[in-house]
């Protein structure tokens, strides 16, 4: 059974948009073969006329996380839930094909968390993660404005230098909201 904890940042959560998201999240129970037993984190959200749903679903073996904005609340929440069917959908799919490829008789959903703890227990991270390419580089020193100016020269997203005033590797980002960001390491 899936328990729901709805939060509200910039909005009030009304009965309405509860209802919503909690029959919109439990259809993904029909994936199991026995109800989930976990608890549902929502998070809702008003920034400058962009609705953002954030769902976080940790389960005993497996966590299940997406994130949508939308000028439409209602559309983010239907959104949210697509991705979070598709990564349902993914790890079924793999799960059935490697048992599938070890001979075994077909592989129901609901023992993919079982599948999924011994992974984790084995620290084995065998999500096909594949790096397709590798670039290296000298950092340059410099300060965190010169980065910034530097990624916008560049037209990227970020930007990883050595900050002048402290020898450290630092990461400089752009935000959502067009801003900037500094990671330090």
């Amino acid at each position: 059974m899936l328990q729901y904890t709805i939060r509200g940042e910039n909005l009030e959560v009304t009965d309405s948009i509860k209802e919503y998201v909690e029959k919109k999240v439990g259809k993904l129970e029909r994936y199991f073969d026995t109800p989930p037993s976990s608890e549902v984190h929502v998070n809702l959200s008003v920034y400058n006329d962009e609705q953002t749903i954030e769902v976080t679903i940790p389960m005993k073996n497996l966590l299940l996380r997406a994130e949508e904005h939308n000028a439409d609340l209602y559309a983010a929440i239907d959104l949210v839930v697509d991705k979070l069917e598709r990564q349902i959908r993914k790890h079924k799919t793999k799960v059935n094909r490697k048992f599938r490829q070890e001979g075994a008789p077909k592989y129901v959903f609901a023992e993919l968390e079982r599948e999924a703890q011994q992974a984790v227990e084995t620290e084995d991270s065998d999500f096909d993660v594949e790096i397709v390419k590798t670039k290296r580089f000298d950092l340059k020193p410099m300060d965190s404005e010169e980065a910034a100016l530097q990624m916008d020269m560049l037209g990227h997203n970020f930007f990883v230098f050595t900050n002048a005033n402290t020898d450290e590797t630092n990461i400089v980002y752009k935000r959502r909201d067009g801003r900037y960001g500094l990671i330090e390491t």
